[in-house]
């Protein structure tokens, strides 16, 4: 065959070959990053064991990602957490960057009325992703949350709060895309369709969830939420998140519903443009009981 065959037959190859396959060392070192993420803080075996690959080659992906400054190893132990530069990878990404700019001071105020922490939460798919929070403000906390940790949106007060909270036709929409949804085994928020209660929550206008199953302390905390509107749609949720052991569903009702409704209606109504009242810096009244 004559060399300009040959570099025909080469160019025909390369044009045939199929677009969008993916890099496969990024894919994995992705996963890892989302991993950590995730977790908070984990260690390189619990990396290995979720991300499905060699001990070796997660090691080599974890020691890349602390050389290019995304991650960083803590000091006293052989554990791995998000470090400061990887907010660098959300910087171009804008559309809820309102909702948290203008929710901040709010959830702060609400964190030093209440103690708890409290946070903001948008939908992306079929998880509901962390915006921003103010678990770092307090002590009542089991672990630290950052942005970008996901929860399944059925499974969560966050979840529900939002759905309850979509145009019917929207809702159902998601409820098909979702597909068959799976009880929790000795999760006492679900029956045989955990989205089964999204009518009671559109009514009362906030959602409940017990000793959530899908947190890094899976079934130690509750978190109840009401959504946040912007322009006349469900553009996320406020969360109050609090300890299962010290607070039941009629207790973080009584205690907690009221300021953080009172701290919904001031986020719509700054999201909306409108004047909102000065906000007053209160000592923490925590809300524990014996």
């Amino acid at each position: 065959m004559s060399d300009t065959g040959k570099e025909t037959q080469d160019v025909t190859t390369t044009e045939e070959q199929p677009k969008g396959i993916p890099i496969r060392s990024i894919s994995r070192a992705l996963n890892i990053l989302q991993i950590i993420n995730h977790a908070g803080s984990i260690c390189l075996m619990d990396i290995a064991k979720q991300s499905g690959l060699p001990y070796p080659s997660a090691c080599r992906i974890v020691q890349t990602l602390v050389h290019e400054g995304m991650i960083e190893r803590e000091a006293c132990r052989k554990y791995y957490r998000p470090a400061p530069a990887v907010q660098s990878l959300s910087y171009g990404y804008q559309d809820d960057d309102e909702l948290v700019r203008v929710a901040r001071p709010f959830i702060e105020a609400l964190t030093r009325e209440v103690g708890w922490p409290v946070s903001i939460v948008t939908r992306i798919g079929d998880q509901m992703i962390l915006r921003d929070s103010t678990h770092a403000m307090t002590s009542l906390t089991f672990a630290r949350y950052y942005p970008g940790y996901s929860l399944p949106i059925a499974y969560c007060a966050d979840g529900k709060a939002f759905l309850a909270a979509l145009p019917e036709d929207e809702l159902e929409i998601i409820r098909e895309n979702l597909g068959p949804r799976i009880p929790v085994p000795g999760d006492p928020n679900c029956v045989l369709d955990p989205l089964d209660d999204l009518e009671e929550v559109r009514k009362r206008g906030f959602a409940i969830v017990e000793r959530v199953p899908h947190t890094v302390t899976p079934g130690k905390t509750s978190c109840i939420s009401v959504p946040l509107y912007r322009s006349g749609r469900v553009a996320g949720v406020v969360t109050i998140a609090f300890f299962a052991s010290t607070l039941n569903q009629s207790k973080a009702q009584e205690s907690l519903l009221p300021p953080l409704k009172e701290t919904q209606r001031l986020i719509n109504q700054a999201l909306s443009g409108g004047a909102v009242e000065t906000i007053e810096t209160e000592k923490p009244k925590l809300s524990v009981v014996a």
